[in-house]
């Protein structure tokens, strides 16, 4: 058994790995970072996670970082968060990019603080690219942590992302399996009292459902369109 910082938003994804490492017997310690974003909402599904995990929560508020990671949808109140076929070319808004290695960061220095033996994040596989979500990231950041943490963390600290190779519908199956309650998961992008159901990220969460044949109980806005 292992302690291990885990980084939960509230989405799918995280929760479902908070479940995952809970079922295998780690000790966990959840991180949810306020970082200004639109859908802050979330939170209190991160929260539930690791109420209902009996872990330990922390929440740390960096909503003044929204101030410089302004220009995307997630924290930009002045960009407006876009439908899913919105036309190809130039970047994707709802990316912000480094975001990533802040809550890396937090999560090292907390792991520190409760002399965890590894941080785990939640990115899978339709996450994996060029940038803040690549093998080749978590790999060079945990090198770098290596080296900042020198003589405060084991030298063998490790970063988990335990779901790296699962696409969304092997989320939700593996979720599905461990009981993961699917209405305690925040998935939209624009934060409102329900999910929109048109936005990137409603989309891609009730098509995981629809794929694998498991029951939405999520109330969304907007009807599905037509497949």
């Amino acid at each position: 058994m292992s302690r291990i910082v885990t980084v939960v938003s509230g989405g799918i994804d995280s929760v479902t790995m908070a479940h995952h490492l809970a079922a295998e017997g780690h000790s966990l310690q959840v991180l949810a970072v306020d970082y200004g974003q639109r859908h802050r909402k979330e939170l209190e599904f991160a929260a539930a996670a690791a109420e209902r995990l009996g872990a330990p929560y922390e929440e740390v508020d960096l909503r003044s970082l929204r101030s410089v990671m302004r220009g995307s949808s997630l924290t930009d109140p002045s960009v407006a968060v876009p439908r899913p076929d919105r036309p190809a070319g130039g970047a994707n808004p709802n990316i912000v990019p480094n975001r990533n290695a802040v809550l890396l960061s937090v999560a090292f220095a907390l792991a520190v603080t409760v002399q965890a033996d590894a941080v785990a994040f939640g990115v899978m596989a339709e996450d994996v690219g060029p940038s803040d979500t690549s093998p080749e990231f978590l790999r060079l950041f945990l090198d770098m942590e290596r080296v900042a943490t020198k003589g405060s963390l084991p030298p063998g600290v490790e970063l988990l992302a335990p779901l790296i190779e699962l696409p969304k519908t092997g989320v939700v199956a593996l979720g599905e399996k461990l009981g993961v309650p699917w209405d305690q998961t925040w998935t939209c992008f624009r934060g409102e009292d329900i999910h929109c159901g048109a936005c990137a990220a409603c989309v891609e969460r009730r098509g995981a459902f629809a794929d694998q044949g498991i029951t939405d109980p999520t109330v969304y806005r907007e009807a599905l369109s037509p497949r």
